[in-house]
């Protein structure tokens, strides 16, 4: 699945123009005027910025309703509304896991993205069939993205009996992540579900991404229970904090001590740049040496009609949440949504040097600053040497 091709004219992350000479889905060479090797394809950069393919790091590929009729939203305003909801109407609205998972991969690649990491409803209601769907999809999809899958036990854990035996299962399965959900507020019980994600990433020595939408001081609670964790399993660099609205309280005395540990520990943050939630602060947390990466969470589901799976407009909307104006600043929002989700996903080979896999997006700017702000959709994606999307059209067809 990989290829080889000579990039003309193109200037990465908007600086001076250089040819990229790639073989066998890797950058062999960066320089100007580099010679063609026999039978390999040239490409016309035209002078546009080359960047780093983009990398969702926070979304729900089992559920989006892309390619369905239009859903209307009655439910009520509480999570647990949202959350029921969406589980009970499943089968209903035929929200096939494998074909709406690959739905949203082939709209995800063709705006740019070339990595996602996508957390799977794992419940004792519909038990393994997302996981098993998306699953699908990773391993059919795989020229033109990299998925990897979060084990998330959206329904809660401890509150449905049963679903920490699936967690388990779905980990057997292959999932990459254990995935945890709002300790005090789902479950109601914090030092148990904490006690119970984290002896899941003990057994199988994987990473942990949790949703943590808990506000205030009781999501500073369970954020210091995951830190404590961390520190005490060994865990540093293995976690990822999903949300994290309580870091966006406007309270130092609160906040300060606990982004001084996730530095420490090496806990990163996703953030969405939710425009009604309080929001982690980007500039605040990269300066503290604390990774930051973003993601569309749902696209188009039962919880909101929003979403439409570019990561080039997210980073617009860390920048907006953030009030990111200088240019140098929304090259921090661009660098969330790529190099900084790459650490996070912990991306072997990511970037624009040699010896890096070719994952790729051209696009016809100026500057770093104009991409993120008019987001032009003439894009040009390759993954890993090959181009798989020109122009907003794929070379997969959806499902």
């Amino acid at each position: 699945m990989t290829a080889s091709l000579l990039l003309r004219n193109v200037r990465p992350y908007a600086g001076k123009a250089v040819d990229l000479l790639i073989e066998n889905g890797k950058i062999t060479q960066v320089g100007a005027s580099l010679a063609a090797p026999a039978g390999i394809a040239v490409e016309d950069g035209k002078g546009e910025i080359v960047i780093p393919g983009l990398v969702e790091a926070h979304t729900h590929l089992d559920k989006s309703l892309l390619g369905l009729p239009w859903y209307t939203n009655e439910v009520g305003p509480r999570l647990l509304d949202k959350i029921d909801n969406e589980r009970m109407n499943k089968k209903r609205l035929d929200i096939d896991p494998a074909r709406q998972s690959a739905r949203q991969s082939i709209l995800s690649s063709l705006k740019g993205t070339t990595h996602i990491r996508s957390h799977v409803d794992v419940d004792t209601e519909h038990g393994m069939w997302g996981v098993e769907g998306v699953m699908k999809t990773r391993d059919a999809y795989r020229d033109i993205v990299d998925i990897e899958l979060v084990a998330f036990p959206q329904s809660g854990l401890l509150r449905r009996p049963g679903t920490l035996e699936l967690m388990d299962q779905a980990m057997k399965a292959g999932c990459e992540i254990v995935g945890g959900l709002d300790p005090c507020t789902i479950d109601r019980d914090p030092k148990g579900h904490l006690d119970a994600v984290f002896a899941l990433c003990q057994r199988y020595g994987k990473p942990l991404d949790i949703h943590l939408h808990e506000p205030g001081e009781v999501g500073a609670f369970s954020l210091d229970l995951i830190i404590e964790r961390t520190r005490a399993l060994g865990m540093a660099g293995k976690v990822t904090v999903s949300h994290a609205f309580c870091l966006g309280t406007p309270d130092p005395a609160l906040i300060d001590p606990l982004i001084d540990q996730l530095a420490e520990f090496d806990i990163a943050i996703m953030t969405t740049a939710p425009a009604s939630r309080p929001a982690p602060p980007v500039k605040k947390l990269l300066q503290a040496g604390v990774r930051v990466c973003s993601g569309s969470d749902g696209i188009r589901d039962t919880w909101s009609p929003y979403g439409n799976a570019d990561m080039l407009e997210r980073a617009m909307f860390v920048g907006l949440r953030n009030n990111f104006r200088r240019d140098d600043e929304v090259r921090l929002a661009l660098d969330v949504c790529t190099t900084e989700g790459a650490k996070v996903m912990e991306i072997e080979g990511y970037g624009l040097d040699v010896g890096c896999v070719a994952d790729l997006v051209l696009l016809p700017t100026e500057s770093i600053a104009e991409a993120v702000a008019n987001r032009p959709p003439q894009r040009r994606v390759i993954k890993r040497g090959k181009i798989v999307a020109r122009d907003g059209v794929s070379i997969r067809t959806a499902p």
